[in-house]
């Protein structure tokens, strides 16, 4: 048990607290759903529970193949310890079919596949709506280098790349996914890794044979019950026995 530490941050889905290391943080995952900039939002119980286990399971893949990532290890059922990082103000989305605000904006019917993975940068602001911004805007604002931009475009891909043999092994379709990276510092020199989460809260997940959604578009449309779904993709991938049939109950949060 950790002693109770300082509250850091407080996003939708996660807190960030103090770590107990300098250079550390305590990620705790809560089982809030938001959707539409949290204009929808529900309590699902186990979610944090299933995030944590998940996020871990693709972080440490990620490192197998040399993909530096913030995490270190899972401290419980909903908390991991995580390297701090100066987050890039940007939420990289891939997409390798058309679905959600794509399939909308370019008039496109949900689950086209795309030619090619396409990467897209939007602006982490909720009160503006996360909007898509071309390069030219990072590199005017300073958020990004262009040559940040180029490794974070080739980042990315690698993650894809991964995360889409992966899914197809247990028969998921990735249909697109979120991450963010941050910096941090090797002497002088800055380094990006993968931080924030990899779990069904950022990715587009559909099962090959029937096109079940198994994300958090069953929040966002109403199509049954968010935790039954996360539920069948760690089944899937062996993060939870497969007799489990609904997530594990709510712990005692002790920080």
């Amino acid at each position: 048990m950790m002693a109770r530490r300082k509250l850091v941050y407080e996003g939708k889905a996660k807190i960030l607290y103090e770590g107990p290391e300098p250079g550390t943080f305590v990620q705790y995952f809560k089982d809030d759903a938001t959707a539409f900039n949290a204009e929808k939002k529900a309590v699902i119980e186990g979610k944090g529970v299933l995030n944590n286990r998940l996020s871990e399971y693709f972080m440490i893949g990620l490192q197998s193949i040399g993909i530096p990532t913030h995490f270190i290890k899972r401290l419980n059922m909903r908390e991991q310890l995580i390297r701090q990082a100066e987050i890039v103000p940007l939420e990289v989305i891939v997409r390798n079919y058309a679905a959600g605000t794509m399939a909308k904006r370019m008039g496109m019917d949900e689950g086209t596949q795309l030619p090619r993975p396409v990467v897209e940068f939007s602006y982490k602001d909720d009160s503006l709506g996360d909007p898509l911004v071309p390069e030219e805007y990072i590199a005017a604002f300073g958020w990004a280098s262009q040559q940040e931009m180029d490794d974070i475009v080739s980042l990315a891909l690698r993650v894809n790349d991964w995360m889409s043999g992966v899914m197809y092994g247990v028969g998921i379709k990735l249909i697109d996914f979120k991450i963010e990276v941050g910096r941090v510092w090797d002497n002088d020199f800055p380094r990006l890794i993968l931080a924030d989460e990899i779990s069904p809260d950022s990715c587009r997940l559909w099962d090959i044979e029937t096109g079940q959604k198994l994300d958090k578009d069953v929040f966002r449309r109403d199509l049954g019950d968010l935790a039954d779904a996360y539920t069948e993709v760690a089944k899937r991938l062996g993060v939870l026995p497969s007799n489990v049939t609904h997530a594990p109950t709510k712990p005692t949060l002790i920080n």
